[in-house]
């Protein structure tokens, strides 16, 4: 699946607007996934899954820096994302649903953080690019 040159442009804009604040975004979407699929919590079996918990907060940093490292290498994300793949499909073993559950949650938060800048077309973008990133992390899988 690859992005156009204005679907890029979007990406990279949307996230230097939520570049300040996305390792708050990678919490608060974690904490909407659990509550919303709480089977997804099955990976995080010693997490404290309260409200702003700091194991949480940890995590979420990790996906918010995962995320702008795909942003950054939006020409290779294969190469950017291999070690995160490499994890998640052998060591992890992550169904790869979550990732799809996953990006429905960023997309939920992004849209209550940003509802002004929210556009069909940034929704759209966005989503294709949370697809691309999912198509990464379990491409190792096979």
């Amino acid at each position: 699946m690859s992005l156009t040159k204005t679907e890029r442009a979007i990406i990279v804009s949307m996230w230097g607007k939520i570049s300040t604040q996305a390792d708050a975004i990678g919490t608060e979407t974690l904490e909407r996934m659990f509550l919303s699929f709480p089977t997804t919590k099955t990976y995080f079996p010693h997490f404290d899954m309260s409200h702003g918990s700091a194991q949480i907060k940890t995590h979420g940093k990790k996906v918010a820096d995962a995320l702008s490292n795909a942003v950054n290498h939006l020409d290779d994300m294969p190469t950017a994302l291999s070690a995160l793949s490499d994890l998640h499909a052998h060591k992890l073993r992550v169904d790869p649903v979550n990732f799809k559950l996953l990006s429905h949650c960023l997309l939920v938060t992004l849209a209550s953080h940003h509802s002004a800048e929210f556009t069909p077309v940034v929704h759209t973008s966005l989503d294709k690019f949370f697809a691309a990133v999912s198509t990464v992390l379990t491409s190792k899988y096979r």
